[in-house]
């Protein structure tokens, strides 16, 4: 069976720049993966890539045997909360359904009755159902969160990827939304950009360290020097608030 997400020397340029370089990654099909690196790593720049909107300079990126134009409505797709218009005027609702809008979408759709059953299914499931009418700017972050990931459940999709969403987030639902994608995860495979580097041995299965190179990629065990070489300074974990040993035992590695 096909390879989730198959990348194979990948290099992104903008212009002279490199910001990605000779990428190799295997996403599984039952993966919950988490990239992680500092700002100007390429994180983001890897889901464009994925998602297709950002064609690479050189190598090649399948998902399911498909290049990514050929999967489209097929990837579950949830940005950013900072760029997120939350003063848009429309419903929890409202933007729930969009997730069911396609392409081809004309400019006066009229959402089906399955439109709307899948989607009230969804906000159920991500208990934002009992705030379907409010306005989005009315919303916490935590909420918003989960109001994104339910549109982007709605497409059924094959995978689901997420760029920081516990950004901004409270503690509380930081922790819910982990927990709601780890149960996601037994049905489709999860790749989300994180910098909660502590939350990683409770929740994400496989790691990629990502700073323009891959510098590890596998299981959620990292060791110190790995960290330092790739954010450039000691990095301490901490999850759910107290420290929390996931390096492995280091035995004279040299990443310097």
């Amino acid at each position: 069976m096909a390879n989730a997400i198959k990348i194979e020397d990948l290099d992104v340029y903008y212009g002279d720049f490199c910001v990605l370089n000779k990428i190799n990654l295997v996403v599984e099909k039952d993966d919950f993966l988490g990239i992680i690196g500092p700002n100007g790593g390429g994180k983001t720049t890897l889901l464009r890539v994925i998602l297709g909107l950002l064609e690479p300079s050189a190598g090649s990126v399948r998902i399911f045997d498909r290049i990514p134009h050929q999967m489209k409505g097929q990837i579950g797709f949830v940005p950013q909360l900072s760029r997120f218009k939350r003063h848009f005027p429309v419903s929890v609702k409202e933007v729930v359904l969009m997730g069911r809008l396609s392409p081809r979408t004309g400019l006066f759709h009229v959402y089906s009755q399955r439109d709307k059953e899948v989607a009230t299914l969804f906000m159920k499931k991500l208990d934002v159902y009992h705030l379907k009418e409010r306005q989005i700017g009315r919303l916490s972050l935590g909420q918003l969160q989960r109001v994104l990931i339910a549109r982007a459940l709605v497409s059924t999709p094959r995978i689901l990827l997420l760029d920081e969403p516990t950004a901004s987030v409270d503690v509380q639902s930081k922790n819910k939304i982990y927990s709601l994608l780890k149960e996601l995860n037994k049905n489709i495979p999860i790749v989300l950009v994180t910098h909660d580097i502590g939350i990683i041995s409770s929740y994400i299965g496989k790691i990629a360290c990502l700073n323009k190179e891959l510098h590890y990629h596998g299981e959620t065990e990292l060791n110190e020097n790995l960290l330092k070489h790739l954010y450039g300074c000691p990095v301490e974990l901490i999850a759910h608030g107290v420290p929390h040993r996931v390096f492995a035992e280091h035995k004279g590695e040299n990443y310097d």
